[in-house]
């Protein structure tokens, strides 16, 4: 049973042994479609620790799940809870886990791969922000996403700099063994473009890229997914007309020099540095493709967020604390500086300063002026998964029928995330979704198969 299901419903149970409902193959199954209706129960942050307060009490007092049930059910919920509030100061013990208690851990190890979509990350621990929350993080350096992957779910890293779709992917066990997880930050907006080698300079219109080579930094990322968009809305089909392939960001600038491939949609510093090295130019940033869309996240097993409460509280507080700093675009040189030396980014730092404060040479002759070439900004908008999603679906890395707002809200922890982020000063949304606009289509959350069925361009199922 999760720390947050409800721990007076006499059909869930506390312990993990076998499915409770009979219904699911697998407890991983169980697990996952229990995650979906608690999400859906959550309706503040108040209730939400009411629950975990209530599930230890109970836990102490019917070690037995049976001898609970059978309680629950000759008493009812309310009663229970209202017996249970009589031995035991429910709301002092809300209130006081509400205000936080002593970090379980301290010394943490969270991993990053070495792009500007990881600012906040990086930044916290030269900049001091996770030490100001009494935490201890050793920000590892990792060669791709693949291996952070995989070091988070062995338990390795504790938690990790990931692309927005990986924690969805996880959870759904598309490319892994399933395993709920948690997406509770975005790390970044826009901060990704598409370059192409400097002998295309003549070919500007995607029609002429039929037989291109492209690279994106991984399977399930929005590089990948802004791409097969760009080119779908162009007339190509990204399955036949050309080739993409997964190549971990620090190796993307040295493969287009050697002409391994044609162009990139990846990740900054790699777009600036092609520039800088003079093999390469920008054709779009993303923003231009999709305004304000999210890239990399901040993310940690659902096992993390539940059993470390308070360094999980912390560990986000310092990364939502350093997004804030990051989103001034005054702050963004004094950035640069900190997260270009070789145990983080290993860039020169004009590179860094281009990207960061949108003033920056495309490769082209021009000097470009884009305030918010990158953003930062943690809001984990349920309605970006749900697009995500769909993207999934549309080209095969998913079947079937798609639970795309219980997935979204399971992942992508939104109450989280609006708390910390009003203690560090950001004024978050009102709603968990919005509609926006990709290359001119408007997408609807509360439509995502309707969006879907309406691209003519798509991988066959």
């Amino acid at each position: 049973m999760s720390t947050f299901d409800n721990p007076f419903d006499p059909d869930r149970r506390l312990r993990v042994e076998g499915c409770s409902c009979g219904h699911h193959a697998s407890e991983a199954e169980h697990h996952a479609a229990a995650q979906l209706q608690v999400q859906a129960q959550v309706e503040s942050e108040q209730k939400r620790y009411e629950g975990v307060v209530a599930s230890a009490v109970m836990r102490a007092m019917f070690p037995k799940d049976a001898a609970r049930r059978a309680f629950l059910k000759s008493v009812g919920a309310a009663t229970a809870a209202a017996a249970l509030s009589q031995f035991f100061p429910l709301g002092t013990a809300t209130e006081a886990f509400a205000e936080g208690g002593p970090l379980e851990k301290k010394d943490l190890k969270v991993g990053f791969i070495p792009i500007t979509c990881a600012t906040p990350i990086i930044m916290a621990a030269p900049m001091g922000f996770y030490a100001k929350n009494g935490l201890n993080v050793d920000v590892i350096k990792t060669a791709g996403w693949a291996v952070i992957r995989d070091k988070t779910l062995n338990k390795e890293y504790d938690a990790a700099h990931m692309l927005s779709p990986m924690p969805l992917a996880i959870t759904m066990g598309v490319g892994s063994n399933p395993l709920p997880y948690t997406m509770p930050a975005v790390e970044n907006i826009n901060g990704q473009a598409i370059t192409l080698a400097v002998k295309h300079k003549d070919k500007r219109d995607p029609k002429d890229w039929k037989g291109f080579k492209f690279a994106v930094p991984f399977d399930y990322s929005m590089h990948n997914y802004l791409l097969r968009y760009y080119l779908a809305e162009h007339g190509l089909d990204p399955d036949v007309d050309v080739q993409i392939r997964a190549v971990p960001p620090p190796e993307m600038v040295a493969n287009l020099r050697a002409d391994n491939i044609d162009g990139f949609l990846g990740p900054d510093p790699m777009n600036q540095r092609a520039v800088y090295d003079g093999v390469g130019f920008i054709h779009i940033l993303t923003k231009d493709i999709w305004e304000g869309h999210p890239c990399c996240a901040f993310a940690a097993s659902k096992e993390f967020v539940t059993t470390m409460p308070n360094t999980y509280g912390a560990l986000l507080k310092s990364i939502i604390e350093a997004t804030a700093f990051a989103h001034k675009a005054e702050n963004r040189k004094q950035i640069a500086e900190a997260i270009a030396p070789a145990n983080y980014l290993n860039q020169p730092q004009i590179v860094l300063e281009q990207i960061l404060t949108g003033t920056f040479a495309d490769g082209l002759g021009n000097v470009v002026t884009q305030p918010n070439r990158v953003d930062f900004d943690p809001f984990p908008w349920q309605s970006f998964a749900i697009w995500i999603m769909t993207q999934m679906k549309r080209w095969g890395q998913i079947k079937g029928d798609v639970d795309y707002a219980g997935i979204a809200a399971q992942v992508y922890l939104a109450t989280d995330a609006t708390r910390l982020m009003t203690e560090a000063g950001l004024t978050p949304p009102t709603t968990t979704t919005k509609s926006f606009v990709v290359m001119g289509k408007t997408f609807d959350p509360a439509k995502p198969e309707d969006y879907l069925a309406s691209f003519k361009i798509r991988k066959a199922s």
